[in-house]
């Protein structure tokens, strides 16, 4: 018991929609409020509810709460999905695509919240059909829960499944991060000026280049002494054609 309420601490909560309902009776109209609430730990743990209140922060609690009721685990690979998928809901039709590290979360607001909440740094997503956000996020959560990790895969058809694609590219994007060539030690691309520097002949040219620049060429200072000299010259010579 202990274990699972420290389980629901660490959900974090995201209120997707506010939907307000209007039932027509008797006396006039009734109004209600439903809300669709996201959980999610983001480390493959995630959950939605949808339910109604007649007051908004109501109708908020009791989604929250039949949400955390309702979690599921995702399989992650690296930060991204194991393998393309899609998940369906009555027009809805949701694809995800697992992606390489670097690649971000490319989907629009509500499928975003929910892969960040599900801890998915890296995936790129399209939605077909109806774009109802109740139905678009109850089409993600269709696709989240059949996504099966190598192992279940392998053993279900009991074959044995080498490292996959979307493994190979994660492995290589890990190996590009870590080597020296065009990085640094902490994992930071140079720039093309950098890059260029490192070469040793290109940086001598560098600092040519450089001392040039900054050696601007000074005129030779006119001493007073010798526009008096001109003066008086000029002054003798005309005394003289006199």
């Amino acid at each position: 018991m202990a274990e699972l309420m420290e389980k629901s601490s660490q959900l974090e909560t995201h209120t997707a929609g506010i939907f307000r309902t209007a039932a027509t009776v008797k006396g006039g109209r009734r109004f209600s409020f439903g809300a669709m609430v996201i959980v999610g730990d983001r480390r493959g743990r995630a959950g939605y509810a949808h339910a109604k209140s007649q007051e908004v922060p109501a109708a908020i609690e009791k989604a929250e709460k039949h949400a955390k009721r309702n979690i599921i685990s995702v399989p992650l690979v690296g930060g991204t999905i194991p393998h393309e998928i899609e998940g369906r809901f009555l027009a809805t039709t949701v694809r995800l695509l697992p992606a390489s590290p670097g690649t971000g979360v490319i989907a629009g607001s509500s499928v975003r919240s929910i892969l960040e909440l599900v801890g998915i740094t890296d995936c790129m997503t399209k939605v077909y059909g109806s774009t109802n956000k109740i139905n678009v996020i109850k089409a993600v959560f269709d696709a989240l829960g059949r996504l099966r990790t190598k192992e279940l895969i392998a053993e279900l058809r009991g074959v044995e499944i080498e490292s996959t694609d979307i493994e190979e590219r994660i492995e290589r994007a890990q190996r590009f991060m870590s080597s020296g060539s065009g990085g640094t030690s902490s994992g930071r691309v140079l720039t093309a000026e950098e890059v260029r520097l490192e070469k040793p002949e290109q940086k001598e040219e560098a600092k040519a280049d450089e001392d040039n620049s900054t050696e601007a060429p000074t005129p030779e200072a006119e001493s007073p002494n010798s526009d008096a000299e001109n003066s008086s010259d000029k002054d003798e010579a005309d005394k003289n054609e006199s």
